[in-house]
C-alpha cells in the first residue's frame, strides 16, 4: 500500500460501519463517508471527488458494503479519469456482496462482488492481504458476528444473538444529525462499536451488552457532571452547533439566524442554542422534506419569517411551516443554498416593493 489518502464510503448500518471500523486499524490517512443506497450514494462521491480535487494528492477510493448501478460505475470511472488526467493518481476500489451490483461487477474491475461473505467480512479479508492491518485479538470474532447477523445465519446462533444487539446499537444512535456532523456522526457509533467488541467474548455476552447500551450513550456524551441522556445529547449537539457558526449563520432583513438541517427536537436543542449564543436572533432546523421548525428568544417574531417564507405561521417565539418545491439533500451546502434562494427572492421583493411605495 502507498502512502494515498484513503477515502472510505461505506453504507449506514452494521455491516457498512463495520467495514470502517476494520479499516480503522490500517496506518494509513483515512476519511469515512457513510450513504444510504439512492441519489444519497452519487451525492458522497461527489464531495469525495471534491476534496480530492482540492487537496492534490494521490488518494484510494474504497466503496464497501454498497452496490452501484452499472451507469453509476461508468461515470466514477470516468470521473476518476478525469481526475488522474489532470490532478493526482487515484485508485478506486469497491467490495460489495449485493447481487444486484452483479452488472457493474462484470464491466469493472475495480468493481468486486461476493455474495457469500458480508461487506465486512469481504473488507476484512481485502485488508489482509492489500493493507497492512494491525489486527487486535477481537477482530476476526467480530467479523463473524457481522457475518452472522447481515446474511441473517440464525444456526450461528452466538454470534448471530449478539449481532442482532450491535445492529440496534448503530440503528438507533440517533441523537447527532449525520449530514450536518457526519464526521461526530461516525466517530460516534465507531466508538460505541469498540466498546461492545469488549463483551464479546463474556458469558451471556448479548445480555451483557444489551444491558449496557443506554450507559455507553451516557458515557459518549458526559462531559463532567451526569444527566439524563435526551441533556446530556443536546448540550452536546448545541457545543457543534457552535462550532460550526461561521458556515451556517444566514441573515435575513438584518437577523441574524442559524440555519440546522434535520436536527429536529428544535424547542429544546433551538432553545439551548439561543441561549448560548445570545448574539443570533432565530434559528430555523430544515427537515429532510422540507418542512420547517424556527425558534426566537423576543428579538424577532419567527411567525413572520415562517409566513413570508413558507406561508407558515406560529408563534413570535416558536412557528413552523413547510417550504414548497423543496429538494431532499444529502449535503448541507446544498440546503444553504435553497434556503438563501428563498431569503434572496423574499428580500429581493420586498426591496421592490419599498421602492415603488417611495415613487
Amino acid at each position: 500500500m502507498t502512502n494515498r489518502i484513503i477515502h472510505h464510503l461505506s453504507h449506514i448500518d452494521l455491516d457498512g460501519y463495520s467495514c470502517q471500523l476494520v479499516m480503522k486499524y490500517t496506518p494509513y490517512e483515512k476519511y469515512n463517508y457513510n450513504a444510504n443506497y439512492g441519489p444519497e450514494v452519487r451525492q458522497k462521491l461527489d464531495v469525495i471527488l471534491e476534496n480530492i480535487k482540492k487537496a492534490k494528492k494521490d488518494a484510494y477510493i474504497l466503496i464497501t458494503d454498497l452496490n452501484l448501478t452499472a451507469e453509476e460505475s461508468r461515470w466514477l470511472q470516468h470521473e476518476v479519469k478525469k481526475i488522474n488526467d489532470n490532478y493526482c493518481n487515484v485508485k478506486l476500489q469497491l467490495l460489495d456482496h449485493h447481487g444486484s451490483g452483479a452488472e457493474s461487477a462484470k464491466k469493472f474491475d475495480w468493481y468486486f462482488l461476493d455474495v457469500e461473505r458480508c461487506g465486512t467480512k469481504i473488507t476484512y479479508d481485502y485488508a489482509k492481504e492489500h493493507f497492512d492491518l494491525e489486527e487486535p485479538s477481537w477482530m476476526q470474532k467480530y467479523v463473524n458476528v457481522v457475518n452472522a447477523v447481515d446474511l441473517w445465519k440464525q444456526e450461528e446462533h452466538e454470534n448471530f444473538e449478539y449481532g442482532k444487539v450491535c445492529m440496534r446499537l448503530v440503528t438507533e444512535t440517533r441523537e447527532l444529525n449525520r449530514i450536518m456532523f457526519a464526521k461526530e456522526d461516525s466517530h460516534y457509533k465507531l466508538s460505541l462499536l469498540l466498546e461492545a467488541v469488549k463483551s464479546i467474548n463474556e458469558p451471556n455476552a448479548p445480555i451483557v451488552l444489551d444491558d449496557k447500551i443506554h450507559t455507553l450513550k451516557k458515557d459518549f456524551f458526559r462531559e463532567g457532571e451526569d444527566n439524563t441522556l435526551d441533556n446530556l445529547a443536546t448540550k452536546y449537539v448545541v457545543k457543534l452547533l457552535g462550532n460550526a457558526r461561521k458556515e451556517k449563520t444566514i441573515y435575513y432583513k438584518g437577523y441574524r439566524g442559524y440555519l440546522s438541517y434535520g436536527v429536529g427536537n428544535t424547542s429544546i436543542v433551538g432553545n439551548g442554542f439561543l441561549t448560548a449564543y445570545p448574539e443570533y436572533d432565530f434559528i430555523v432546523d430544515v427537515s429532510y422534506r422540507g418542512a420547517m421548525s424556527l425558534r426566537a428568544n423576543n428579538n424577532v417574531s419567527v411567525a413572520l419569517i415562517s409566513k413570508e417564507w413558507a406561508n407558515g405561521g406560529g408563534h413570535p417565539n416558536a412557528a413552523g411551516g413547510r417550504i414548497m418545491g423543496f429538494k431532499e439533500q444529502y449535503r448541507y451546502d446544498k440546503v444553504k443554498q435553497q434556503i438563501e434562494q428563498i431569503i434572496n427572492d423574499k428580500e429581493s421583493r420586498a426591496g421592490e416593493l419599498e421602492y415603488k411605495q417611495e415613487e
